[in-house]
């Protein structure tokens, strides 16, 4: 059976950071995905670097990507390149998270007082 891009995107959503309350594929964190069949390579990222949750994450995806049909292994690799940041959320995250994701970053903040 082929390995579907997708389904892995599905099981992906369905994968979270224990501090934050938004999977990790919303989160952006996710930053490619490889199937060669048998096998799917998965390169995330952390929200910080010092995330003590990573090998917790790390397992999550890893149980949970292999229990597709036609996965044997899931290899998960951790980078810093490039940084997160919290533009890389869908808008979904965002509205979890209360960010406005249709605010517009570029606007100049306010400099007149009351």
């Amino acid at each position: 059976m082929d390995i579907n891009k997708d389904q892995v995107i599905d099981v992906l959503k369905q994968c979270y950071d224990p501090e934050i309350p938004v999977d990790l594929w919303n989160l952006g964190l996710i930053y490619d995905i490889k199937i060669d069949e048998p096998n799917v390579n998965i390169t995330m990222s952390l929200t910080t670097p010092g995330c003590g949750m990573a090998q917790h994450m790390a397992a999550d995806i890893k149980t949970k990507v292999s229990s597709l049909d036609g996965v044997e292994e899931t290899i998960v690799d951790v980078t810093f390149d490039p940084p997160w940041n919290p533009e890389m959320m869908t808008d979904e995250a965002k509205e979890k998270l209360g960010f406005s994701p249709s605010q517009a970053q570029t606007e100049e903040p306010s400099t007149e007082w009351e």
